[in-house]
């Protein structure tokens, strides 16, 4: 086996691929990375830009869209040169400050899609109050907790080193060598941080997103029988297609953000009580499934938004720089 460092003692092994599999890996990874930054910068350009957008709604969005682009800006070009060379070049110092910025953005992104599920149920279950429970003062204070929160548990989960709390010796004999960089979690820190980071964020998002839909299949219904009573000749089918519509949207939201984390917190869970027996290139697979969530967000809450259409159509022809481009109504 070829070592990260052949003249050095502990160096760690380096796993050498067919040349076909590592131009796939490469493009793979070249092309999440510029869809992620690309995406989520038109994000940011279009809400910090159109005077219209400045929303406290898109606001959540814009947040989320940063959180993303910083993930596809500093954790994936150096997780890339990681997952294709199987060694970290870079020193102990780059590779806690990657993991803490890696662990505090990937937290923030889903604990930003928690934020962004409540302000929807809010908006479609109570929309007569909506406007005062979501003013900007509460949309500030979403945006503050979706990232003082996962900064603080990420610097202590790493700088204090807390996630080898438990098997430090195991560790420090099995796992770490020169070269290496390596996600690792001893039994209670994988449970506390699988706990923390996913499954109480995703249940808290499946249960808000299951109560949006009961709301908005009651609505249609109550609308498809006012219609009925007052004798008009309105077809049901607008109403179907809303509740469908709205069933699709739910699916998408809860369904990409089980794809891409479900499988990473399973194996993250599970590693310490199978004896660590995991292989590292299964893990960091695992951890790009993650990043894809990242990837996919500005086409979930952005793209399939009209607005952001009209606003890249103008920010891709220039149209930006005119006079009052940012006074241009995108929605009336």
């Amino acid at each position: 086996m070829d070592l990260c460092y052949e003249a050095l003692n502990g160096s760690c092994g380096k796993y050498v691929r067919p040349y076909g599999i590592h131009v796939l890996m490469l493009i793979a990874m070249m092309l999440t990375t510029i869809v992620t930054f690309i995406g989520n910068l038109l994000v940011i350009i279009s809400i910090g830009h159109f005077k219209q957008l400045h929303t406290p709604t898109n606001q959540l969005i814009l947040s989320l869209a940063l959180c993303d682009f910083l993930l596809g800006l500093f954790v994936m070009p150096l997780s890339a040169v990681r997952s294709m060379q199987d060694c970290w070049y870079f020193g102990d110092f780059l590779c806690k400050l990657h993991t803490c910025i890696d662990m505090t953005l990937s937290t923030a992104s889903i604990f930003h899609l928690v934020s962004v599920s409540a302000e929807r149920c809010c908006a479609v279950c109570s929309p007569l109050t909506y406007h005062y429970r979501f003013g900007f003062p509460t949309v500030l204070l979403m945006i503050s907790i979706s990232w003082l929160i996962p900064v603080v548990f990420s610097y202590m989960s790493t700088y204090l080193e807390l996630h080898l709390h438990g098997d430090r010796d195991f560790y420090e004999t099995h796992v770490h060598c020169v070269g290496g960089c390596h996600v690792f979690f001893s039994h209670g820190p994988a449970v506390v941080t699988s706990l923390f980071s996913f499954y109480v964020p995703g249940l808290i998002i499946i249960g808000i997103y299951s109560r949006i839909y009961m709301v908005a299949r009651n609505q249609a219904r109550s609308i498809s029988l006012q219609l009925n009573q007052l004798r008009r000749v309105y077809p049901s089918e607008g109403t179907h297609c809303r509740a469908q519509k709205a069933t699709i949207t739910i699916a998408i939201v809860v369904g990409v953000f089980l794809v891409c984390w479900t499988s990473f917190f399973l194996c993250n869970i599970m590693n310490p009580f199978i004896g660590y027996t995991t292989p590292p290139m299964l893990i960091d697979a695992l951890v790009w499934f993650g990043y894809v969530n990242s990837t996919l967000n500005p086409f979930i809450y952005a793209f399939m938004h009209s607005w952001f259409r009209k606003a890249v159509r103008i920010i891709v022809t220039g149209e930006i720089f005119k006079n009052n481009s940012s006074r241009k109504q995108l929605y009336s």
